[in-house]
């Protein structure tokens, strides 16, 4: 479990991160207020690569699956909140394969057009819902380490 709340607090700093600091290089404004999608500064900055695929994309959804199980193990009080944190976590997965990683993908190959920016406004937008679930995994997964103990 201790792996588990590291790793979804090291994600939600990440994304946070990423979300305020980021994807400002990626959808950016002209002088006029036009916005734009800038391909190459998401290709450049290659976050999946460099970054989430070494830290959620394999290590948190295996550390989901097992404190799933884990969780669904466990006895007394710890149960419910420990089942609560793997299943806001699972669902911060399951977006995070079903839409976010496939739209990063295909906007890494789009040219700037108004329905690239349209695409990455969305997925930034949506970004915060995701931050959210691991806000809610990582809350939850605190209170039953510390019932835990």
């Amino acid at each position: 479990m201790w792996l588990f709340v590291i790793d979804l607090g090291i994600a939600l700093g990440a994304g946070l991160y990423e979300s305020r600091i980021v994807v400002r290089r990626w959808i950016g404004s002209s002088p006029d207020g036009v916005r734009h999608w800038n391909a190459e500064a998401a290709r450049q900055d290659d976050t999946e690569r460099r970054f989430w695929g070494l830290v959620t994309t394999v290590p948190l959804t295996l550390l989901t699956l097992a404190n799933l199980i884990a969780a669904w193990r466990a006895p007394g009080p710890v149960r419910g909140w420990w089942l609560a944190a793997a299943i806001a976590a699972l669902a911060d997965r399951v977006i995070t394969f079903g839409y976010f990683i496939p739209t990063m993908v295909r906007l890494m190959r789009a040219p700037d057009s108004p329905e690239s920016v349209a695409v990455a406004i969305r997925w930034a937008q949506l970004n915060y819902v995701r931050l959210a679930m691991l806000a809610a995994a990582l809350v939850t997964a605190l209170k039953a380490f510390s019932l835990s103990r």
